[in-house]
């Protein structure tokens, strides 16, 4: 039987007590009051498939892959701890989020993040399509730089991947490392933003994770689009901040390269 069922014709799930308690007010209840106590899923196709999605009052929530409806569900339920109704139609700002990798016009409803997973996640969610940084950067950046291992954690954790671009985030040695989707969906999705995996571990194998312009002084991620502006007679790869600072090169304002390749 499904998760959802009983439902009435509005498809709210009678068998959750705090849905039942509602229905069972003599009065109807204040407008917008389930939905504040109450989340609602869809269904929307993406990059990687089809996504289920649930969202409160607040923004998305919620997304994951490869279940089912029920599944889904008892996923959400388990983790947020409250219900789970249908919600019809997606926004069309979510599926062109779902869609092209910009999640410009969609909320995300964070709460309920520790302090330092929702750092995590706002600094993840920086990260321009088409560019990666390493899990280190990230650590850099919240003030945590030796938290490489717990921002793995969290990212592994980030409950809206593909809205917040935590499948642009690697490992500080070149390799695209694991993912909440699996590594083949991960570097499924980095090529499709055109990112160009090949070249970067190339680079990686050589111990070249950063990259100057002997024109401009400055120094980038591999993946920076000021990097992929720089022409063969003007490009120098180094394997650590601290060289390219020691050549006379300054860190792009853009990529921020501030975290170094142990």
């Amino acid at each position: 039987m499904s998760a959802l069922e009983p439902t009435d014709p509005q498809g709210l799930d009678r068998s959750d007590p705090l849905v039942a308690g509602l229905a069972a007010l003599a009065a109807d209840a204040p407008a917008g009051l389930l939905d504040r106590v109450a989340a609602r899923w869809v269904r929307v196709d993406a990059a990687v498939g089809g996504v289920y999605v649930a969202m409160t009052d607040q923004g998305v929530a919620y997304l994951r892959t490869g279940q089912d409806e029920d599944e889904f569900v008892a996923s959400f339920r388990g983790r947020f701890a409250r219900p789970l109704l249908p919600g019809g139609t997606p926004p069309p700002a979510l599926r062109r989020a779902l869609e092209t990798g910009r999640p410009t016009g969609v909320r995300l409803d964070l709460r309920g993040l520790r302090p330092f997973e929702d750092a995590v996640l706002r600094a993840a969610a920086d990260i321009p399509r088409g560019e990666m940084r390493p899990y280190a950067w990230i650590a850099e950046r919240i003030g945590r730089p030796k938290a490489v291992r717990a921002v793995g954690t969290a990212l592994g954790h980030n409950p809206v991947p593909l809205l917040i671009p935590c499948h642009r985030v690697i490992r500080s040695d070149g390799r695209i490392g694991q993912y909440v989707f699996g590594t083949p969906a991960k570097e499924r999705l980095l090529r499709m933003e055109e990112v160009n995996l090949d070249e970067v571990g190339t680079l990686a194998a050589k111990n070249i994770h950063f990259v100057g312009s002997d024109t401009t002084g400055i120094v980038c991620f591999p993946t920076c689009h000021n990097a992929r502006r720089i022409t063969p007679a003007h490009w120098h790869g180094f394997r650590t901040l601290v060289q390219a600072e020691s050549a006379g090169y300054r860190s792009c304002r853009h990529c921020r390269p501030g975290a170094d390749v142990s």
